[in-house]
């Protein structure tokens, strides 16, 4: 479909929109007229208030009459001073596509690439060009395959597909915030009918009568009515626009293709999904996880770190690669599934371009390493960018030590709770034993863990204390239970307890040692941060563990295993 025919249908839903608000506003001045011809005055009254507040949000919905604007989307503008062959690849790519070159190129923070327009009068009229793209996305793309994704992204421009979006998007959210405010004022409606119901349901308490239950199902139904209306129009709306998004990005997809290769858009095709993925599991799991310790990755890293995480699960991510993620497909949808996209373009004739070069494409950018740690300044918020950066490994232990220190939390308040027995109180305690005080070689930084939480020794030692007092299951009863948990009752409640005992004392252990320099959480960019204890602790800790939290608990074999 070429861009007039596909203006043309925007325009035609845009126009329905407003032609089904007329419609049922003709409606309602219908119902208006029919009640001041057969209906008492007393019924007629209260019609015309009901059909004037059904009439409002029509009304604002119809005559919004400014188009929304994007949200401004986080990144760093680059100047062709500052990156000559980016900007030079993108100008080339713009020439074979057949289109002007974006006015301007954004660097962010995400595993994708995307590309506006500010069009004019509902699309008719172009306007200024961005390009976005994601330094993460370069991180894991060879120059070839950002080359495909670039002329993808290009062929947009020169189908037109930028300048009509405006008419698509004013359409879509008309109909959706017409909508919105249908179900509003049906929430505010149901509200307040329960608010006067519970009130009069107090009432009748108060005096002693049975109260009937609270039933607003009829509250707001006009509203939601009408609501239901619009959501059936938005539907068609969504379907029939995003057939035609789905259509525009196979037509990306050929552009790319007859470009920059047959090859190189395949794999890069195959590639995205593996990024995104892989993206996502590392801010999770490695830029993010010092947080909480108030820790983020070295400058540069925040964005840049997922490349030790590619270089380190190759083997993992090929298998990712060929085993594309199987997608239902949905009238809704506006890509078509990545399989589909896949197997349209590895169907292409062979174009002979399967030797290209495959140099990284961050090596496109001046300076990789700059742009990653100025993309950090102008994408983190102001309390990220105030947080202490620690080298990977650093990170990973003091991050790992916090939480581990603060899973132990609801053990120690349930611990707070016991009295200790005198005659177990006089027993000297685990801190004050020498082999157990902290070495000034291995004392931690003043960021660590272990100084903002010391009592973790002597929190380990009380508890141990209580233990042999025999008051372990009264710690128990106070740690937080399921509803299964609170039901049960001897044997059976001390077998729920058992396993949270357990833990929390494995974390209160584990805390201690890091805070003497015995046990530190080591890095692995293949695998989950591993906890290395000292020599035999692996074999005998476990077994300590469960004498402890024992129906006849026996703390002696933990205590000499932490004096040994």
């Amino acid at each position: 479909m070429g861009a007039t025919l596909r203006a043309l249908r925007a325009l035609v839903l845009l126009t329905g929109f407003y032609l089904f608000g007329l419609i049922l506003l003709g409606a309602l001045a219908a119902v208006d007229w029919a009640a001041t011809l057969w209906a008492p005055a007393s019924v007629y009254g209260k019609l015309y208030i009901i059909t004037a507040l059904l009439a409002i949000p029509v009304v604002r919905g119809m005559f919004l009459l400014r188009t929304p604007k994007n949200e401004d989307v986080a990144g760093l503008p680059v100047t062709e001073a500052r990156e000559p062959r980016l900007w030079a690849t993108v100008r080339t790519l713009a020439e074979q596509v057949g289109t002007r070159a974006p006015d301007e190129i954004v660097l962010v923070g995400e595993t994708n690439a995307a590309v506006s327009e500010d069009s004019r009068f509902l699309g008719l009229v172009g306007g200024r060009r961005r390009l976005f793209l994601g330094l993460p996305l370069m991180a894991g793309l060879t120059e070839a395959q950002l080359r495909a994704v670039l002329a993808h992204e290009l062929g947009h421009y020169s189908n037109a597909d930028t300048r009509l979006a405006a008419i698509t998007v004013r359409g879509r959210f008309q109909v959706l915030r017409t909508v919105a405010h249908f179900e509003e004022r049906a929430g505010r409606t149901a509200a307040k009918e329960r608010a006067r119901q519970e009130k009069k349901a107090a009432k009748a308490l108060a005096k002693g009568k049975k109260a009937k239950e609270v039933d607003t199902w009829g509250a707001g139904v006009t509203y939601r009515t009408m609501a239901r209306l619009y959501t059936g129009y938005a539907k068609l709306y969504v379907r029939a626009t995003e057939s035609g998004s789905r259509r525009q990005e196979l037509a990306a997809d050929l552009a790319a293709a007859r470009i920059a290769g047959r090859d190189a858009t395949a794999s890069a095709l195959r590639e995205i999904p593996v990024l995104d993925a892989t993206h996502e599991f590392y801010m999770r799991s490695y830029a993010t996880l010092g947080v909480g310790a108030g820790l983020l990755p070295p400058r540069g890293e925040v964005f840049g770190g997922i490349r030790h995480l590619l270089a380190a699960r190759h083997e993992e991510l090929d298998t990712m690669r060929r085993e594309l993620p199987t997608e239902t497909s949905s009238p809704y949808d506006s890509h078509p599934p990545i399989a589909e996209r896949v197997a349209r373009i590895e169907a292409l004739p062979d174009d002979g371009r399967a030797s290209e070069p495959t140099r990284p494409s961050l090596g496109l950018l001046s300076s990789p390493e700059e742009a990653l740690a100025a993309l950090e300044q102008v994408v983190l918020t102001p309390e990220a960018l105030t947080m202490q950066r620690a080298e990977w490994p650093q990170l990973v232990h003091e991050s790992m030590a916090v939480y581990a220190d603060r899973l132990a939390e609801p053990l120690r308040e349930a611990m707070a709770a016991v009295a200790v027995p005198s005659a177990v109180a006089a027993r000297p305690s685990l801190s004050a034993s020498p082999s157990l005080s902290p070495s000034s070689s291995s004392s931690p930084s003043s960021s660590s863990p272990s100084s903002s939480s010391p009592s973790s020794s002597s929190s380990l030692s009380a508890l141990l204390d209580v233990i042999d007092g025999g008051a372990l299951w009264e710690v128990a009863d106070r740690l937080p239970k399921s509803e299964e948990a609170r039901a049960a009752a001897g044997r059976v409640a001390r077998e729920f307890a058992r396993p949270a005992l357990r833990r929390g004392l494995s974390h209160l252990v584990t805390s201690d040692l890091i805070r003497r320099g015995r046990a530190h959480w080591q890095l692995s960019w293949t695998e989950s941060a591993r906890l290395r204890l000292p020599a035999g602790y692996e074999e005998s800790l476990p077994a300590a563990l469960d004498a402890a939290v024992a129906d006849e608990p026996d703390t002696a074999p933990l205590r000499k295993l932490l004096a040994s």
